[in-house]
């Protein structure tokens, strides 16, 4: 009989209106590496947040290594040897590798005295033993995303975890860093630490893991041996219907002529330094350029520049011809740009508006729901989000809920719904499927490729290389804030592209294709 290191039984985590976890059964043996799956809303991350103790179920058990469980919170968890690597990362930027690994846990000599170095000496011995490279002395903030990531595995190795949990961890790391994250986590699977990894991923989950569980709508659909599955069947279990995964992306047409002109771009992030350094390309009517490359390259500046959201310091952005160099937000919008953020809350939605008032932002004063100053025809905006909920599928029981009681998909449709129905000439998708399971992924790539074949031009941000070796027609690699390659898909790999995106290596070499 296996030895569990987890084994959670009969889980039942109810919140106000909804039932989370419904009799949950989800066992993770010694030495294993145990995927979990499901749409969002199924009940994951609760489950993994009452494993790590952040929850205490409503019904139910939980036994760390055999032995039944009460009083079960975090520090109790951490005792007991979980550890959890979160989505977003827990680490203070502006402190040290080392003194974010071992705050809270300081090692202590002559009584009274930090010991800093014994500190990073076991720092390097876990760096070297699981091969996660880092340096312990040099500051989070400068870091890569990747390392950052390596920071929080060995955080919580540090703090004795024995079953680590991690949630979404590739979905910020270039295919060469997925592979040292799956090298390291058969190594501790070697020792016998479990690991227990949250992803959307469903190659990557068959590639890495030995079984995975797929949950929907809060209960377990079934656990498969990975070697004995295959992404559709999982998608099927996830959503409970086939799922497309190869979008038909038809040929672009050939249209010489730019939508979008972005010439020798430069701006600056929030600190004042050089986040686009000289950035040009162009987009093509019919034309989907993807920007591939690792978070914190310039993706979210290269965003914000050409939708008027931050000034440039030296360039131009041109539309159609017409300079939209230091012009206003409504400038651009009137242009003839649509934008999916890459932060629906932040930048998509007013949270704590209904979705009638989030279905016209930004257009709010134009005659159709404005005819005059001093009136809005009322019945025209909710006929009009009316059909926005019904074209693109928006899950709500009424156009008068507020956008923050849908969920994170419908959220997401909404957005796209009301972006497209704009009838765009340029698109900026900035990670337009983050945080989505597989049904949303489908959706917001089909309405992609439509607006595209319908002669929008479409530029795709996205840290996703799969999505964006997929759907677009020319591929755009950023490096320190620098175009260093555009590709044809056609005529490259994800392992070029990634080592493209972690060292701009070869960075002369095709960046001249464009044109």
């Amino acid at each position: 009989m296996p030895e569990f290191a987890v084994d959670m039984r009969g889980i039942v985590k109810r919140f106000p209106g909804v039932v989370a976890n419904d009799s949950v059964d989800f066992a993770v043996e010694r030495g294993e590496i145990h995927g979990l799956l499901g749409e969002n809303g199924a009940g994951k991350t609760v489950l993994m947040s009452t494993l790590y103790g952040l929850y205490r179920p409503d019904a139910g058990e939980i036994l760390i290594n055999g032995h039944p469980q009460s009083n079960y919170g975090p520090a109790t968890a951490i005792r007991l040897g979980i550890g959890m690597v979160h989505q977003h990362f827990m680490l203070v930027p502006r402190l040290s590798v080392a003194e974010n690994i071992m705050l809270g846990q300081e090692p202590i000599k002559s009584g009274i005295f930090l010991d800093r170095e014994a500190a990073i000496r076991q720092i390097q011995k876990f760096s070297n033993q699981y091969g996660l490279p880092i340096d312990p002395k040099a500051r989070v903030d400068q870091l890569p995303v990747g390392a950052q990531q390596r920071v929080e595995i060995i955080k919580a190795l540090y703090r004795g975890a024995d079953t680590l949990i991690l949630d979404e961890p590739t979905a910020v790391l270039t295919e060469q860093e997925v592979e040292h994250l799956g090298s390291a986590l058969r190594k501790l699977k070697q020792e016998g630490k479990a690991t227990i990894l949250i992803t959307h991923k469903l190659r990557e989950a068959i590639e890495i893991c030995d079984r995975i569980t797929v949950l929907r709508k809060g209960r377990v659909i079934g656990t498969v041996h990975a070697s004995e599955t295959n992404e559709r069947e999982l998608a099927e279990m996830m959503v409970g219907r086939d799922v497309v995964f190869t979008v038909r992306r038809t040929e672009a047409k050939e249209t010489p002529e730019p939508v979008l002109r972005a010439k020798e771009i430069e701006a600056e992030d929030d600190r004042g330094l050089l986040a686009l350094k000289g950035v040009s390309f162009d987009v093509r009517k019919n034309e989907i350029l993807g920007i591939a490359g690792v978070q914190g390259n310039g993706q979210a500046e290269l965003a914000e520049v050409l939708t008027g959201l931050r000034p440039i310091r030296k360039g131009s952005v041109s539309l159609g011809g017409q300079d939209l160099t230091g012009k206003t937000v409504r400038d651009f919008i009137d242009a003839g740009i649509a934008h999916i953020p890459a932060d629906r809350h932040l930048r998509g939605l007013v949270m704590n508006f209904s979705l009638r008032e989030n279905a016209i932002l930004g257009r709010q004063r134009i005659h159709q729901f404005a005819p005059s100053r001093f009136w809005q025809n009322q019945l025209e905006i909710t006929n009009y989000t009316k059909r926005i909920v019904e074209e693109f599928g928006v899950k709500t029981p009424s156009v008068y809920v507020l956008a923050q009681n849908l969920s994170g998909g419908n959220q997401q449709r909404l957005i796209v719904g009301r972006e497209f129905s704009k009838e765009p000439r340029m698109i900026i998708a900035a990670q337009p499927t983050r945080g989505l399971d597989v049904g949303g992924i489908e959706y917001v790539h089909e309405q992609l490729l439509k607006m595209r074949d319908h002669g929008a031009a479409v530029l795709l941000i996205s840290m996703d290389l799969d999505e964006v070796m997929m759907l677009s027609d020319r591929i755009a690699v950023i490096y320190n804030g620098s175009i260093v390659a555009i590709r044809d898909p056609e005529d490259t790999d994800r392992r070029e592209l990634g080592e493209l995106m972690l060292s701009g290596a070869r960075a002369q070499t095709g960046a001249e294709e464009e044109g």
